[in-house]
């Protein structure tokens, strides 16, 4: 402990700094929702209670034991004590305090991207900011793999108790590679309370045990000092036996007792525990029975000081939900709010000026050296900016024969370690236990596998053995167990590296494509926290034909239009696959750049249908478009329909346009490779967004337009805005129902996107 920091604990600023924090916190909540106006009504909101279960904790760790180097996520509901810290710091203008949910001002959750001062993790999201840092630390030690230099620190999660209910949440700390983290430090907020109730049958040591098991450090602060010191008396056995066995509702409805109603109830029949409490002055036994280790600044200290850092820790810190306002262990607390008086009665009692609630401390004291003395330790030197390096935009291959995309997948990340080494060396790929069904195992024999330490390969001289399983920290794929929470999870982080430690990497998860929705949630979320990836879903749609409905994706290609922050993209072809895998790698790590979901297929294709003109600057035409959203496919001499097609039904669009050449009808065929870029084109063109439309004019041009016939293996709502580009009649195929097992023809008829249902939407269309 440097000299400041051990010269303030010995005259209690600690403790002045908490009271402050405690203040500003409540402060910031209470002037939302009881000062600041609010024309609508509508409610504001905000968390003092779940704020001041946790100021301990948090005035501890940021003012004693926090280095530059770590990075914590805050609980949700806490974002007012994070935000009074980083004021007291110097990092936060006092204008931002009354701002909290204001257009503009402090979030309702820490955001890295929207909230004005410091933040490392976003959060919000129940269980998801509490598992980021697990994959903040492997991020960060794959980002040092490739660049060097990026600095360590121990990667903090405050966890609210209730967050311990999320499946997302055991999902991570099981996953094998986890228990080998030694930075990871996560302190469970155990306040006993969920949204609605005191929970009343949280077993502490259930939770310790999980986590044990797992191969944590289990660290665990239930009692204060003063507390352990009543133990110590005649009669605190019998104490911490009573206070050990009963229940949280009435440990919590204990909280609401004054002191004479406490020396009847806390006994519980125990003489020994009446004579005790019976010496104790009304000011200590109240004190006491709040005075838990959650709380007790000198408890926490002995809690970090005692971190293993050779495997990660769990401190589980007792703690009082509400601790010193006048709503503590109240069981509808979460939410509520305290009044003006009570707000002038807390002042009273903190030692803070009502009329000047945003004052810091005055220049000379010791609690504002403290507080220079922090900033100045936690001050971080921002890295010099480093771009990622240059991809090609075309390797310049033209497919022949038949393929499918999901192959093209492995095919373009070989050749990058060709054509483009540079780049190649930041890719790194993730995959729950599905890398060789999806096509990359010919990158995994080549890359290997990332882990903290060489793993023997027990099967290298196996003849037999295809997929060579080499483990090292020089891997470039990371295999997690099947969890794909845990993939979009560790994607986001490795997505972020660009803008915590300026170092670019081009992370590509790819998992089956029906199980995008699973992952759909935390992947968003990294996205808004700042992440740049690739999710690629292979195989997807109904074109798995045999494997039968539990595995077919129908929903998927709408999250190309409906997901922000996000391009996603359908090919039909390898050579589409590649142009938009190349182009979606070019955005990454960058500030101006973004992520990417391609959804690729299983399904064989003759690739000459994709008819890729031999000239250059054609080609390049064509991949401009590709990139842009869609291209023209076929022309017809004189359109009489129009076949807009994306994805795996493009040979039975190509198909239903030469039946119809030989009925005497002209069919137009535009290959769609991503509705949302043409959604957002649409948009433009109506002034509704500001981004380019060239692409409607070639791919959609206003003199061949004719009815249109649109046609993907998903629902067909994805695409029936295209009537709108042209204000043309319009029937919409797709999948509307749950897949079956069958063949590819089978299963095509009976959801109505085969050829036959093709030429009849169109014969119904042209007049």
């Amino acid at each position: 402990m440097n000299e400041p920091v051990a010269t303030a604990a010995r005259s209690g600023v600690i403790e002045e700094i908490e009271r402050r924090v405690l203040w500003l916190a409540t402060s910031i909540v209470h002037h939302a929702n009881r000062v600041r106006p609010n024309p609508s009504g509508l409610k504001v909101g905000g968390h003092q209670a779940s704020s001041a279960s946790i100021t301990s904790i948090m005035t501890a760790l940021w003012f004693r034991h926090l280095g530059p180097d770590d990075r914590v996520s805050v609980k949700p509901h806490a974002s007012p004590v994070l935000h009074a810290i980083n004021y007291l710091l110097g990092e936060l203008d006092a204008s931002y305090l009354t701002s909290l949910r204001e257009f503009g001002g402090l979030q309702s959750y820490p955001s890295r991207t929207k909230d004005p001062d410091p933040v490392d993790y976003s959060t919000g999201s129940v269980g998801i900011g509490a598992t980021a840092p697990i994959w903040g630390a492997i991020a960060r030690r794959y980002a040092d793999r490739v660049d060097g230099g990026t600095p360590a620190g121990r990667q903090y999660s405050l966890v609210g108790d209730a967050e311990l209910d999320e499946g997302a949440v055991w999902e991570a700390i099981l996953d094998p590679g986890v228990a080998e983290l030694g930075e990871i430090v996560w302190i469970v907020d155990l306040n006993r309370q969920s949204l609605d109730r005191v929970v009343p049958y949280l077993a502490a040591h259930r939770l310790q045990g999980m986590f044990a098991a797992a191969g944590w450090q289990v660290l665990t602060l239930k009692y204060g000092r003063l507390l352990e010191e009543l133990f110590a008396r005649p009669g605190g056995d019998e104490l911490r036996a009573r206070i050990d066995a009963m229940s949280n509702p009435e440990y919590q409805r204990l909280l609401r007792c004054g002191a004479d109603e406490l020396r009847d109830r806390l006994p519980g029949g125990s003489e020994p525990v009446a004579r005790l409490v019976a010496d104790l002055d009304d000011a200590t036994l109240l004190a006491a029975l709040r005075n838990l280790g959650g709380h007790d600044l000198g408890s926490l200290t002995g809690a970090f000081e005692a971190i293993d850092d050779t495997r990660p820790t769990v401190i589980f810190a007792y703690t009082v939900k509400g601790h010193g306002l006048p709503s503590e262990g109240h069981p509808q607390n979460h939410s509520s709010l305290l009044s003006a008086d009570q707000m002038t009665g807390l002042a009273a009692r903190l030692g803070v000026d009502p009329d000047a609630p945003w004052a810091r401390f005055e220049d000379g004291t010791e609690a504002a050296r403290l507080c220079a003395a922090t900033a100045a330790r936690l001050r971080r030197e921002p890295p010099a900016p480093q771009a990622p390096p240059d991809l090609p935009a075309d390797i310049g291959r033209t497919p022949k024969g038949t393929a499918t995309t999901q192959a093209a997948l492995g095919r373009l990340l070989l050749d990058l370690t060709r054509e483009a080494p540079e780049a190649a060396a930041r890719v790194v790929t993730v995959s729950p236990d599905v890398s060789s069904s999806t096509n990359l195992g010919g990158w995994v024999n080549k890359v290997g596998v990332w882990s903290t330490s060489e793993r023997r390969d027990w099967f290298a001289d196996d003849a037999e053995t295809i997929l060579h399983w080499r483990e090292g920290p020089t891997g470039q794929h990371i295999e997690l167990g099947i969890a794909e929470t845990n993939l979009v999870g560790l994607l986001g982080e490795l997505g972020a590296t660009w803008s915590r430690w300026n170092r670019p990497l081009l992370p590509i998860g790819v998992l089956y494509d029906p199980f995008v929705g699973r992952a759909l949630e935390p992947w968003s979320f990294g996205i808004y926290a700042g992440g740049q990836s690739i999710l690629i879903g292979t195989p997807s749609g109904v074109t798995l034909a045999p494997e039968g409905g539990a595995h077919q994706s129908i929903v998927t290609p709408s999250i190309g239009i409906e997901q922000p922050g996000c391009v996603a993209y359908e090919p039909a072809f390898v050579l589409d696959t590649e142009w938009t895998l190349l182009a979606s790698l070019a955005r990454l790590g960058r500030p101006d750049g973004g992520s990417a979901y391609l959804r690729l297929s299983t399904r064989p294709v003759d690739q000459t249908l994709a008819a890729v003109p031999a000239d250059p600057a054609a080609r390049e035409r064509r991949r401009r478009q590709v990139v842009a959203g869609a291209y023209p496919l076929r022309r017809a001499g004189r359109p009489a329909v129009t076949l807009a097609v994306m994805g795996a039904p493009a040979p039975e669009a190509l198909a239903a346009a030469d039946r119809l050449e030989q009925a005497g009808l002209g069919a137009d065929v535009v290959c769609v490779t991503s509705p949302g870029l043409l959604f957002q084109a649409l948009r433009s063109r109506q002034g509704l967004d500001d981004g380019p439309n060239w692409i409607l004019d070639q791919a959609f041009p206003a003199a061949r337009a004719t009815p249109l016939v649109t046609v993907l293996d998903g629902h067909p709502h994805t695409l029936a805005f295209l009537a709108g580009v042209n204000n043309v009649p319009c029937a919409t195929l797709g999948v509307t129902g749950f897949g079956q097992s069958g063949s590819i023809e089978d299963v095509y008829r009976h959801h109505g996107i085969d050829a036959d249902s093709i030429v009849r939407a169109a014969l119904d269309l042209v007049p």
